[in-house]
């Protein structure tokens, strides 16, 4: 069955040509587009159907994808975003990071990018490209949550959690630290439990937030 998608980009013909572009995926379908947080806002109100995937504009009048992005998080955190802009600005990234998106790509992405971004979003729960990480690794950083202070990671399961925001399945993961995937799995469950999380994606969220690029 495939995966569906809402595309909230206020250019209709992008938004159009994103359709069409998908329909050739053999996985996934757009349902219907919105012009900006509002409109996506109404159409869930008015009973439109939920979609598995939002593909998220961020410059939008009305209701930008900040701000809607904030509101799906808080109000449809099942459904997994995608922020697709041509904003490539170390703020647009970490913030929309922040805000909930599960990935992040250029409107100039490839379309078998764009296939591959979608199946890696679904499958690991999460996408960012090589070049979004580094901003958001390199900016918050810095703001280093002290909550990594008073929790005793291993090098090795802070190795791991680097890996945790690619789009590396844990076999790849394990290949790059020269171990088994039986031993990365062995590091996921211990910082499940360490720090008190459930999913693949709060691993790389909790990375994201404290800096640990290294």
């Amino acid at each position: 069955m495939k995966k569906s998608i809402v595309i909230v980009d206020d250019h209709i013909l992008i938004a159009k040509a994103l359709k069409g572009i998908i329909a050739n995926f053999n996985n996934f379908e757009v349902i219907y587009e919105c012009e900006n947080g509002a409109d996506l806002m109404t159409k869930f109100k008015l009973n439109s159907k939920i979609p598995d995937i939002i593909l998220l504009d961020i410059s939008m009048p009305i209701m930008d994808g900040f701000e809607t992005a904030k509101w799906l998080k808080e109000n449809y955190p099942s459904i997994k975003v995608m922020a697709l802009s041509m904003q490539d600005d170390d703020h647009s990234v970490i913030q929309m990071v922040k805000n909930g998106a599960k990935g992040y790509l250029l409107k100039n992405t490839h379309p078998m990018d764009l296939e591959k971004a979608l199946n890696a979003l679904i499958t690991n729960g999460h996408y960012y490209p090589e070049w979004a990480a580094s901003k958001v690794f390199a900016t918050i950083g810095e703001e280093n949550d002290m909550k990594t202070a008073k929790i005793n990671l291993t090098e090795r399961e802070k190795e791991f959690l680097k890996f945790s925001v690619t789009e590396m399945t844990y076999k790849e993961i394990a290949d790059k630290m020269c171990c088994s995937p039986r031993t990365v799995e062995s590091y996921r469950d211990n910082l499940f439990e360490k720090l008190e999380l459930k999913t693949r994606v709060g691993l790389a969220v909790y990375a994201l937030k404290n800096g640990l690029d290294n």
